[in-house]
């Protein structure tokens, strides 16, 4: 299957049309705008940019603080969920940050899982989105990497400290991805998923 490229607010059945499709990646990647330094030499700053999930519950709750999964917390507590580990600069090609879901793992109560990016420390570096550019999140196959979705975050997000970029879940037994691409205010992590609870 040749990867689809979403636009905001658009939603694809993943597992429907991929007959055995259980595992799958969740691949963010983004660079830190270049900027023009002394004698036209580009300089980039330096952005700690961090993925998370959140696993949310059928009333879109997050029912234990183990069901949130970031740099701090690799892992839910049921092992379906897995971040890669955390990538501090946002440098070099490629998918900066992964986070692995075995959908046949993930628990009955979890109906969804929000995938988000966040600045780490945004206050103290006085640093947002605006800051960054080639934002993407895109969904592959977790057995043979093979890029199923991809959404590029091309929106004007100056002043979001946190993105939430798209979500898994579940509807009539399969799952399907949605492209959201919504800017929001963070300072951490936790905060962002204390919305949710």
């Amino acid at each position: 299957m040749a990867s689809i490229n979403l636009v905001k607010g658009q939603k694809i059945d993943l597992t429907k049309g991929n007959a055995g499709l259980t595992e799958v990646i969740a691949g963010l990647g983004w660079d830190p705008v270049t900027a023009k330094g002394f004698f036209g030499r580009k300089k980039q700053a330096d952005i700690d940019c961090d993925a998370s999930a959140i696993m949310l519950n059928e009333e879109g709750k997050l029912v234990k603080d183990s069901n949130l999964v970031c740099f701090h917390n690799k892992q839910s507590a049921c092992g379906s969920v897995i971040h890669s580990g955390d990538n501090l600069t946002g440098q070099g090609d490629g998918d900066d940050e992964q986070i692995k879901m075995d959908l046949s793992r993930i628990p009955a109560d979890v109906h969804k899982v929000l995938i988000v990016v966040n600045i780490y420390d945004c206050v103290n570096r006085k640093q947002d989105f605006g800051m960054i550019e080639k934002a993407y999140i895109r969904i592959l196959d977790g057995k043979n990497s093979s890029e199923l979705v991809k959404f590029n975050l091309s929106d004007n997000y100056t002043g979001s400290t946190a993105l939430i970029c798209g979500e898994l879940y579940r509807h009539g037994g399969e799952w399907k991805f949605s492209a959201i691409g919504e800017g929001s205010h963070a300072v951490h992590i936790n905060e962002l998923a204390r919305r949710y609870s």
